[in-house]
């Protein structure tokens, strides 16, 4: 159903199913297709509260009938995962499409999204099926096993899955090294068996050199 084209246009064939995607990420289509535009980010009375309190705006377009729809956004690369019952956890803005059958919704994140500035609470995709997010740049996929833990820049984080712990480290800052530091620095530990995906540049952060 997902293929890419380029590594920076998403291609979506339908046969009467449903896609969701990032409300004005469409670039053409071809069939017949009907558009409705949805809100909140998650299903449910949870998730539209949790955006409204954190000051998130998610905005989700549903499309479905026939042909195929052409989806980007900003000329970021996009990456495909695939979700066999497991739940992947992705920054809302770099969430581009998934699959109508995934479900989606929201997840506390603690000091991580405050320290990005991106709120509270991170978006969830759960399910069978796949999703589409995007990077600034070619995304890395970094395996995180029992014996090797791994530490990431917050601002370079996009997502995870697997079963993995997180937690939030204050000290020392990536920049640091550089002679960039400076203010309070935050880094996102994961332990357990999964993977994260970082992309090769950092968006802007509050709350020091994080």
């Amino acid at each position: 159903m997902f293929r890419l084209q380029g590594g920076r246009v998403l291609a979506v064939d339908m046969t009467g199913d449903a896609v969701r995607a990032k409300n004005g990420s469409m670039v053409a289509y071809d069939g017949q297709m009907a558009f409705k535009k949805l809100s909140g980010g998650g299903e449910g009375i949870r998730g539209m509260v949790t955006r409204r309190i954190t000051g998130e705006q998610m905005t989700v377009m549903e499309v479905k009938g026939h042909g195929t729809c052409w989806f980007a956004d900003r000329a970021s690369e996009i990456s495909l995962v695939t979700l066999q019952g497991d739940k992947l956890f992705v920054e809302s803005s770099n969430l581009l499409a998934t699959d109508g059958g995934l479900r989606t919704g929201t997840s506390f994140t603690g000091l991580r999204g405050a320290s990005q500035g991106n709120g509270l609470f991170t978006t969830t995709v759960e399910g069978h099926g796949q999703a589409a997010i995007t990077s600034d740049g070619p995304a890395v996929v970094l395996r995180v096993s029992p014996r090797y833990p791994l530490s990431v820049d917050p601002g370079a984080y996009v997502a995870h899955q697997g079963n993995l712990r997180q937690s939030f480290q204050s000290g020392v800052t990536f920049r640091t090294f550089l002679g960039e530091g400076g203010g309070e620095a935050f880094q996102i530990r994961f332990e357990g068996d999964g993977l994260v995906y970082v992309q090769p540049s950092e968006r802007n952060t509050i709350a020091g050199d994080v």
